[in-house]
């Protein structure tokens, strides 16, 4: 008998390593150059998803299964993706175009334009089946029934 591998630990363990390169990426931009609020956002978008959106939505539903109420997973799922969009679409807007593109920074602004990008896809990939996994539920596992009982009052 095989065991099934749930797809979603290899695209929760990709998402944290991109965000580590755009991390780096981004913190290098940053040390040659005073960073925008632009490349800040990257920077604290891949912070956000390595070290609080990712553990927690890898974590949370097997170890703390109160914590991951049935909104909440792809409430965070939903929110890291358009942080990534938002976050990829205006770092692209900002840079200059390929040809004027000759100093290491721009470089690395580049490279987490594309790792940011990515990031947003996997976070696509990710997001859809949990929002549609919330909206088939019918009962968070937070929130108990109340038991049935056929035993009648005073008995």
């Amino acid at each position: 008998m095989a065991l099934s591998f749930p797809w979603i630990y290899p695209v929760r363990v990709i998402q944290v390593l991109f965000a580590i390169i755009v991390l780096g990426l981004t913190a290098y931009f940053i040390s040659l150059l005073n960073g925008s609020d632009t490349v800040n956002f990257m920077l604290f978008n891949s912070i956000w998803t390595a070290f609080f959106a990712t553990p927690y939505l890898a974590l949370a539903p097997i170890f703390f299964p109160d914590l991951a109420h049935r909104f909440v997973v792809p409430t965070v799922e939903a929110i890291t993706m358009i942080f990534w969009f938002s976050g990829f679409i205006a770092l692209g807007a900002l840079l200059p175009s390929p040809d004027h593109c000759h100093w290491s920074a721009c470089h690395a602004a580049q490279a987490a334009t594309v790792f940011g990008a990515f990031e947003w896809v996997l976070f696509v990939a990710s997001t859809f089946p949990a929002v549609l996994g919330a909206l088939r539920s019918t009962s968070s596992p937070g929130v108990k029934t109340p038991p049935q009982s056929t035993a009648h009052a005073g008995v």
